[in-house]
């Protein structure tokens, strides 16, 4: 969190992007200063806080060169709340589709999930203890008192009421609880069946529909959510095992012990000082230069204006609360083959100062990216095989091969960038792929050579017409 003092530095953050990322050393560097900022300004002098602002970010590229992968990867590293956005899903106010606010809510809305979710690792050893008390309970019930009748437990024999039994029967019950207790912690009962208690809302789904001119999304969410919070809340009985049970009644017992007021308070703060707004495709929504007045480029310029105060620094109404955006990173993407930068808005312009051009990527760049991340497609269809048992490898001249074809399909047809890896590893690896478990066994090891990369993919090479193979 931004809050934490071992937060990364900027060359230990483009560090941890190099394992996933190749190339794009430049806007490596940028983002890693932007994320490292937010860190400074809230450790800034407290009458300064307010004022120093984020510097959007610009990223300009092909389909395929990282721009998105950038970004939430950067998002990840931070653990800051992060939302990825297609601008192009906008529309002006007063038509039909996505309000721009809405981006913001979304913030908000992946905020509070992970606030919510670290309050319940906080909890988890507490909720666990209660969860096994209820599940000791229903297989052994407690001794009460003597005006309650004896209880029959799920274990099938009676256990008598204090009354009943003498001081050292109640020590035999006790005793059985606790060897049952150890049993249920070592998982000896995880697949014996208990009839437990869950909550569920009664009543038939609520709906809450706005007209021309009325509520916005927010406003009828926070109804929405109000009027659900008034139904009466039941239970009814389900059957499952023990394993089972304790899932349902972890998320249960955890949910009790949060208070959710303090989850929304700090859900706020994290999206206003930690979010992440990535707008994907903004080139979409910028006017054509040469274009006169009408057609869709009204829209698109609407679109812009509409965004304008969002990015500047506006407050929007979320159904946790009110959210002010002065301090939300925006980060915006697009490639810009046919629109240019300078065709958006020059207001929207000076919003994003920091311009990164990424570079299209080389046959080296492919190469490194079939070998080298964490995330390579290589090692994942090794992780894909393991599975059936199949031990598949690589030689380095067949990557070498794989990556002269990306790099040559992209340069005749389209080019969508490390995207086109997909395309010609699945046609690699097809046929293998199909064969496994069936034909091809577990404990077998396949080599991937060059030789068996220009045999599966002579045909790709040859033919020139290679509009069957874009993605």
């Amino acid at each position: 969190m931004l809050d934490s003092a071992e937060f990364l530095t900027p060359a230990q953050i483009v560090a941890e992007l190099d394992k996933y990322i190749i190339g794009q050393h430049e806007a490596k560097r940028h983002v890693a200063i932007a994320l490292r900022n937010r860190w400074r300004r809230l450790h800034a002098a407290p009458d300064m806080q307010r004022e120093i602002v984020p510097n959007n970010i610009l990223m300009i590229g092909s389909t395929g060169v990282g721009k998105t992968e950038i970004a939430r990867r950067l998002a990840s590293i931070s653990g800051a709340p992060f939302t990825k956005v297609e601008a192009s899903k906008f529309t002006e106010v007063g038509y039909v589709g996505r309000d721009v606010e809405s981006m913001v809510r979304d913030l908000v809305e992946q905020s509070v999930n992970m606030v919510k979710l670290r309050r319940k690792e906080e909890v988890k050893a507490q909720a666990a203890q209660a969860v096994e008390d209820l599940i000791l309970d229903i297989l052994i019930p407690p001794v009460t008192n003597a005006a309650q009748p004896a209880a029959k437990p799920a274990l099938g024999f009676p256990v008598a009421a204090p009354g009943e039994m003498p001081d050292s029967d109640h020590e035999l019950n006790e005793r059985t609880r606790e060897r049952f207790r150890e049993k249920i912690r070592n998982g000896e009962l995880d697949e014996r069946k208990i009839e437990i208690r869950v909550q569920h809302t009664s009543g038939p789904g609520i709906s809450v529909m706005g007209g021309p001119g009325g509520m916005d999304e927010a406003s009828m969410a926070g109804i929405q959510d109000m009027l659900g919070s008034m139904l009466p809340k039941k239970t009814r009985k389900r059957k499952v095992t023990v394993a089972e049970a304790r899932k349902i009644l972890l998320d249960e017992e955890a949910a009790k012990l949060i208070d959710m007021d303090e989850v929304k308070d700090e859900a706020i703060r994290q999206a206003e000082n930690a979010g992440i707004i990535f707008i994907d495709e903004i080139d979409k929504v910028a006017s054509r230069s040469g274009k006169g007045g009408g057609g869709p480029d009204v829209s698109r310029e609407g679109v812009q204006r509409d965004l304008l105060p969002i990015v500047e620094g506006s407050a929007v109404n979320t159904k946790y609360g009110i959210i002010q955006t002065d301090h939300i990173l925006f980060i915006a993407a697009g490639a810009f083959h046919v629109a240019k930068p300078s065709d958006l808005i020059p207001e929207l312009q000076g919003r994003f100062p920091i311009r990164v051009e990424l570079q299209s990527l080389t046959k080296e760049d492919f190469f490194r990216i079939l070998k080298d991340p964490k995330n390579a497609l290589t090692k994942q269809y090794e992780a894909l095989l393991q599975a059936e048992g199949v031990v598949l490898t690589f030689d380095d001249t067949a990557l070498e091969r794989l990556a002269e074809i990306a790099f040559e399909v992209n340069s005749e047809v389209e080019n969508i960038g490390a995207r086109r890896l997909h395309t010609v590893m699945s046609r690699l690896l097809n046929d293998i792929l199909f064969d496994v478990p069936d034909r091809i066994g577990p404990n077998a090891h396949i080599l991937i050579t060059r030789e068996l990369v220009e045999e599966r993919l002579r045909d790709m090479v040859r033919n020139r017409d290679l509009s069957q193979y874009i993605l």
